[in-house]
């Protein structure tokens, strides 16, 4: 598994992007919450209630859209 940290200007960490070995990555904000999901095989993005959110991956715009 491969972890991809996202930060912000001042280099916070403002999430997560984890790459299972099968390419399934999982999304999780700065604090560890499940945001969404992208699964390579589908093209699809889920959010965190596994609703579709669009077609390929589009997990860094569900972390930004939790930074306050």
């Amino acid at each position: 598994m491969a972890t991809e940290y996202l930060r912000d200007d001042h280099y916070h960490i403002i999430g997560t992007i984890v790459t299972e070995s099968g390419g399934k990555q999982i999304a999780r904000d700065a604090r560890y919450n499940r945001v969404g999901e992208y699964d390579p095989k589908s093209d699809l993005t889920r959010d965190s209630h596994y609703r579709i959110i669009g077609t390929g991956n589009q997990l860094s715009a569900l972390i930004w859209r939790t930074v306050r």
